[in-house]
């Protein structure tokens, strides 16, 4: 949607969207392909699964559905990025996700679950150090 190359060239961290509310496979690979060759840091730009509304619409989910969410949006990323010698080195929840998460247990609990079932180094006191 805009000029993605030129913005790797001034950022140090970039959010890559995991195709639920924007992004494909197409994006994610380009991305992180940048991402690596600047040593720029690759973030999990995980949402709800809402194109059309580009994640800004909040979705009632239960547990389950949200936690497989968000672990396959995690895993696309991942495999993307493994594949181009780049990494996902945190996650930062987009729009109508990150604001529900601030008064929403049970999804702030889903996402947290994900997270760390993907990841079990997560868990532990590294995850602060790594930004997970």
């Amino acid at each position: 949607m805009g000029d993605d190359a030129a913005m790797f060239r001034l950022v140090t961290s970039a959010n890559v969207a995991c195709g639920f509310h924007a992004g494909d496979p197409v994006t994610m690979l380009d991305s992180c392909r940048a991402a690596f060759e600047l040593d720029v840091t690759v973030g999990a730009h995980v949402g709800y699964r809402d194109l059309a509304g580009f994640g800004r619409r909040s979705l009632d989910m239960s547990f389950d559905e949200l936690f497989g969410d968000v672990l396959y949006q995690l895993g696309a990323l991942d495999g993307v990025a493994h594949a181009v010698g780049a990494s996902v080195d945190y996650v930062k929840p987009h729009g109508a996700l990150y604001n529900r998460l601030v008064h929403d247990a049970e999804q702030a609990s889903a996402v947290v679950a994900a997270i760390q079932a993907y990841d079990p180094a997560c868990r532990s006191s590294d995850c602060r150090a790594r930004s997970c």
